[in-house]
């Protein structure tokens, strides 16, 4: 068999351990399975990933229930605003014990969680997946976040970030405690493992300290892959220092090519090879077998969401009360400046509006949260669509595309039956899966111990 040298695209499943997909308004599509609370819900959508060869199913998450709007979750519950929200790692298990290949992202918080637990976990995932497991490093965005785990207050955005850098760094060396071969088990000598190949990490840092050794070893793939999506300066600065694949939003595809080699730069800058970092902007794909049965799939989509959901979930990525302000009263510098969630949404409203004090009806209009224009969205019949990706991907706009549902599980069934035979027709995605890993799905090579850390420390 010939091995094709084409760069190809990665494709990844953007999902959520919810009552929707991250578009709140999915759960009121009539095609919509409603079993969202069983396993039999994640293993279908793995099945269907799995047969479109797709590198990754990446769960995102939140750690509280949105209720900074009005100060409230009432409409939260009432209209299934991303209400119901489950643990992870669970239902990574659940999708891993019915597949061989697909790669399983979980989100874990750095803010809120220990790094000790987070290495044990993903370490554990990962040995029981057979290496096909990465982490989306996150530091959470709001104050409701703060109040479940006890804390009056998020901590100020740029800290969040310092914090985040400690626990990076007591993750890896604690991924790092067992060299490969260090376990024995040979029954003769008595030896179960080598204690000069397990090492503690004995950390003390500025926020965190950690002792160690970690009490799980290497998986087949070194350690989980690591996934960022930080796009504010301080975030992009983080994940070019530790991300593998970076998840972005972009409303077109200028800004992404912009975005491309800018962060691309900074990789090289931190002496990291840029070709082993993904670039992934997230889009919707509304695909028919006709353009006019896309276009109609699309109208009863766009019809989904309420004004409701926009207003909710911008309170809650941005950290402000939007139900404290009058749609055309513009946010003041000191607003503004307050809103520390997501700051890459607050400026790219701000560059899109070409305003420096938008006011509500421009930040729902610009982001498009919470409807179906807050991501690019390709619709057409299955060559439309493989056009726009492919323009985005030879473009130099991205490596690849994080594709998120409108509609549970037909939105992928529909991409997996229409589109991925045109891309590899073209050659642009693979038909089969390279390895058994997810670090050799995507062409990574196996971490050496140690290679996480900058260079010359």
């Amino acid at each position: 068999m010939s091995v094709t040298t084409k760069r190809q695209m990665t494709l990844v499943a953007f999902l959520q351990a919810q009552n929707c997909s991250n578009y709140a308004a999915s759960w009121r599509h009539p095609a919509t399975a409603q079993d969202f609370a069983t396993p039999q819900y994640y293993q279908r959508i793995a099945r269907t990933l799995e047969e479109g060869k797709f590198d990754l199913a990446f769960f995102d998450d939140r750690l509280a229930m949105p209720d900074i709007f009005n100060d409230d979750y009432a409409e939260t519950v009432r209209h299934g605003i991303r209400a119901v929200k489950m643990d992870l790692p669970a239902i990574l298990m659940a999708m891993g014990l019915c597949t061989q290949h697909l790669g399983l992202g979980a989100t874990y918080s750095t803010t809120y969680y220990e790094p000790y637990h987070v290495a044990r976990v993903f370490a554990t995932l990962d040995l029981m997946t057979g290496g096909r497991v990465a982490w989306n490093v996150v530091t959470s965005l709001n104050d409701a976040e703060a109040a479940n785990f006890g804390r009056d207050q998020l901590l100020d955005h740029d800290t969040r970030y310092d914090r985040a850098d400690e626990f990076m760094e007591i993750v890896h060396g604690h991924w790092d405690s067992w060299e490969d071969g260090a376990i024995v088990q040979d029954r003769v000598s008595g030896l179960f493992a080598d204690p000069a190949k397990v090492r503690r990490i004995d950390y003390a840092g500025r926020w965190l300290r950690s002792r160690g050794p970690l009490t799980v070893p290497r998986s087949a793939q070194g350690h989980p892959v690591i996934i960022q999506a930080g796009q504010s300066g301080r975030g992009r600065e983080f994940a070019a220092r530790w991300a593998e694949l970076v998840f972005v939003i972009h409303a077109n595809i200028e800004l992404a090519k912009r975005y491309y080699q800018e962060f691309k730069q900074r990789v090289i800058d931190r002496r990291r090879d840029p070709t082993k970092i993904r670039i992934t902007p997230a889009i919707y794909a509304i695909v028919g077998e006709t353009q006019t049965m896309a276009e109609d799939k699309m109208a009863l989509i766009d019809n989904l969401a309420k004004p409701i959901d926009a207003l909710t979930l911008l309170s809650e990525v941005l950290n402000f009360d939007f139900g404290a302000k009058g749609m055309d009263e513009p946010f003041t510098a000191d607003e503004l400046a307050s809103a520390t969630g997501l700051q890459g949404i607050r400026d790219r409203v701000i560059q899109l509006s070409g305003l420096s004090n938008p006011t509500v009806r421009d930040f729902l209009h610009f982001s498009g949260r919470g409807t179906i224009r807050e991501l690019p969205a390709f619709v057409g019949n299955p060559g439309l669509v493989a056009d726009h990706l492919e323009e985005w991907f030879n473009g130099e706009a991205c490596d690849g595309f994080v594709l998120a549902a409108t509609h549970m599980p037909g939105s992928y069934e529909d991409f997996v039956r229409l589109v991925l035979p045109e891309l590899q027709r073209r050659g642009l995605f693979r038909t089969e899966y390279p390895g058994s890993t997810l670090r050799e799905t995507l062409g990574f090579a196996q971490p050496a111990l140690g290679s996480w850390r900058a260079p010359g420390t």
